[in-house]
């Protein structure tokens, strides 16, 4: 039965006591990661290496592990113009918590890098569920809870829609995100179009020569946008930038928003997802969606998509002056919720 719930959960108040999560355990997850996956916690300045690289698909991809390699397998997503350190403190709680890790570069991003030069710079939305996939083939997962926000929120939505059968649970922040090029193209309101500035710029050229000029200065004005309360540091702000240096970067990002208006073609390949993604097919795999209280990025309001979740659901707003960037703004609240999502299946 759903749950459309809007609890009190802050950042103070919610760690120790739901999680169980001590200072004592804290710190073991943080040192099986630096085992595992090379974590070393964020109070000496670092986060999530990539120290591990795999073939998947048109990919040879670039992630994070952490966790023994026969726990619960979960895979954690970031959005734009994030990287894998929005999970920088999430992937070792759930590491600690017994679970299999996996936290992938996206295509565009950090160390995930095309195997052909000739393969499409493709953002197309099915485009990075394939990816998912074929990460999960050539790491002979056959089922996992998948989660994320932004980018990754919609990758997982749609891993969890078209592939069921290969998706255990799901945690989605700001909902239900399937979109089309369709219902792309309908104009809103002005006030909300406002909301999608950066969509209309990159539709320009002189936005594409902006973005790659000026890449680093437009992922920190997106980061303040989307979180205004959000008072992340220079080093924080630096350790997540190297991943835009990623030589196909611009090109990725350019495409995903012009493909959304329709004025850019995805490939023929994918079809066939994207049919079946216009019909905004429902979810049925058990799932909680998540917001901030002070997300200043656009998002749906949770009432417009609860009825899309058909097994066990449960929506829930975390607040305390939270953003965009909801794992890495409080992720023990994240790390809760892909606990209790592996857990209903």
């Amino acid at each position: 039965m759903s749950d459309l719930r809007t609890g009190s959960l802050t950042r103070r108040s919610f760690g120790g006591v739901a999680l169980g999560f001590t200072a004592a355990g804290i710190l073991a997850g943080h040192a099986a990661g630096a085992d595992q996956g090379k974590m070393v916690g964020r109070k000496n300045g670092h986060g999530l290496v990539a120290d591990r690289q795999i073939d998947a698909g048109d990919l040879t991809v670039g992630y994070a592990e952490l966790g023994p390699n026969d726990g619960s397998p979960v895979l954690l997503f970031h959005g734009w113009p994030y990287d894998i350190n929005a999970f920088a403190e999430v992937a070792p709680l759930l590491a600690d918590q017994g679970h299999r890790v996996i936290v992938p570069h996206l295509r565009g991003y950090g160390s995930t890098k095309f195997l052909a030069d000739d393969t499409m710079r493709n953002g197309q939305q099915s485009a990075l569920a394939v990816d998912a996939i074929k990460l999960m083939d050539a790491l002979k997962i056959e089922r996992a809870t998948v989660a994320g926000f932004d980018w990754g929120a919609r990758t997982a939505d749609i891993v969890a829609a078209l592939w069921p059968e290969r998706c255990k649970g799901l945690v989605s922040v700001s909902g239900y995100l399937i979109g089309n090029q369709t219902a792309g193209k309908a104009p809103l309101p002005p006030s909300a179009e406002l909301q999608w500035w950066y969509q209309f710029y990159f539709a320009t050229e002189r936005g594409r020569d902006g973005y790659e000029k000026y890449t680093n200065d437009f992922a920190r004005l997106i980061w303040q946008l989307a979180s205004p309360r959000w008072k992340f540091d220079d080093k924080t702000f630096e350790r997540s930038a190297t991943a835009f240096a990623n030589p196909d970067h611009v090109a990725i990002v350019v495409h995903n928003y012009r493909w959304r208006l329709g004025l850019a073609e995805g490939e023929k390949r994918f079809d066939e997802f994207e049919t079946k993604l216009a019909s905004a097919p429902d979810i049925h795999v058990p799932a909680i969606t998540m917001e901030g209280d002070a997300n200043g990025a656009p998002h749906p309001d949770p009432k417009a998509y609860a009825g899309k979740f058909k097994a066990k659901y449960e929506h829930r707003l975390i607040k305390g002056g939270i953003g965009h960037n909801l794992p890495q703004e409080s992720p023990e609240a994240f790390a809760q919720a892909v606990i209790d999502a592996d857990a209903w299946a």
